[in-house]
């Protein structure tokens, strides 16, 4: 997921990869919703035969999940990290015949006109400037009128290690152990350059995305979907 271009992925390390299709869904609440709702958020605007851009390829979760409620999409998924890119074609076996897996940033996609785009648990990993890159070359990248959707971490409600906390306890399903969850939140705080919502918004608009909603809220975790 990490499209990070000056440092190494979080995904290096086998582990990582290793335990992140079944630990993602345990830290991210309501994560097969939300994919669900983003591939209604897509389909308001892509045809039957839509192509979708999918920015992080997440070990191909989003892309299997919008797959198989449309059958006639097809994908271009881009991720920085092979193993990453190994588990999401391992996990895609089924769709592979309409799924182009690409190594590296957006930059590496050369295709244009695509009829929509994700980016699910990724922007959290970039700082500003890098944001602001990706997200303009996601624009570029759209047909006009096409849907962005997003989602993340961000600082919640003002506090960023408060509302890092509380999804590092809801990820904490062995109890309540909020000593715990205070230093993991602390912990992505200092490693994840977190904004808040209003300033996620300022970028989606500076972007040159309109019409940019709030859709999905869960502690830390904030999603938009945005129009080309």
């Amino acid at each position: 997921m990490d499209i990070k271009t000056n440092k190494e992925s979080p995904f290096a390390s086998a582990r990582a990869v290793a335990g992140y299709l079944d630990q993602t869904p345990l830290k991210v609440p309501g994560l097969a919703d939300l994919h669900r709702m983003t591939m209604l958020l897509l389909s308001e605007r892509a045809q039957q035969d839509a192509r979708i851009l999918v920015i992080g390829a997440g070990g191909g979760m989003e892309v299997r999940a919008l797959g198989e409620a449309q059958p006639s999409w097809s994908f271009v998924s881009v991720d920085p990290s092979a193993s990453m890119l190994d588990l999401a074609s391992q996990s895609l076996q089924s769709m592979l015949d309409r799924v182009q897996l690409q190594k590296g940033t957006i930059d590496v996609v050369s295709e244009v006109g695509f009829d929509g785009a994700t980016c699910l648990l990724t922007l959290h990993f970039l700082d500003r400037s890098d944001r602001r890159h990706t997200l303009k070359e996601i624009r570029r990248r759209l047909k006009p009128g096409a849907r962005l959707v997003v989602a993340h971490h961000t600082s919640g409600g003002g506090n960023a290690v408060q509302w890092l906390t509380r999804s590092a306890g809801f990820s904490d399903r062995t109890g309540s152990d909020w000593d715990r969850a205070l230093h993991s939140g602390k912990a992505m705080a200092e490693a994840l350059p977190i904004l808040a919502p209003a300033e996620e918004e300022d970028l989606l608009r500076d972007a040159g995305f309109v019409d940019v909603e709030l859709f999905y809220a869960a502690f830390s975790f904030r999603g938009w979907v945005a129009t080309a």
